[in-house]
């Protein structure tokens, strides 16, 4: 199994963002947005510092074997707080491990409730469903998306 780390955007070097950000397979599954440049990706990095300083949010590169593969978050959202899970094609395999620590940071945060937007073009999850208050679809910055309201467990007590 690859090794799988998350590190705060201040570890993620600029030039390994821009060619994640600005990969054609993985922008096919994203908000439309003009491929970034250098001063763009260190806008976009100090707009998600930002948001992992707000009280129940984090964002965070994701590493695969020491190599910059995306990255994901808990942001704020209309409807509270969303996931986000961005991975390189050669890392597509790893977003349910990704999922899953997400889901646990929201648990660790107190959210009772998280959304994950897919996009249009990607089938609807089972799995996601089942877990999910709500399923439905949306409309963000001119793109169609199947929303999933999903339910964070509780931790258990000891």
């Amino acid at each position: 199994m690859s090794n799988l780390e998350l590190v705060d955007l201040t570890r993620v070097d600029s030039e390994d963002l821009l060619a994640v950000l600005n990969e054609a397979p993985l922008r096919k599954h994203l908000v439309d947005h003009a491929c970034f440049d250098g001063d763009s990706v260190q806008e976009w990095v100090s707009e998600k510092r930002r948001l992992d300083a707000l009280p129940g949010c984090r964002v965070r590169g994701i590493l695969v074997d020491g190599k910059l593969a995306g990255w994901c978050g808990i942001q704020p959202d209309d409807h509270g707080f969303e996931l986000a899970i961005v991975l390189s094609q050669r890392a597509w395999g790893l977003g349910i491990a990704v999922f899953r620590i997400l889901m646990g940071w929201a648990s660790e945060f107190g959210h009772e409730e998280v959304v994950f937007h897919l996009l249009g073009s990607r089938p609807e999850y089972r799995s996601l469903a089942r877990m999910a208050r709500k399923v439905h679809r949306s409309e963000l910055l001119g793109r169609r998306f199947t929303t999933y309201h999903l339910l964070v467990a509780r931790p258990v007590a000891s």
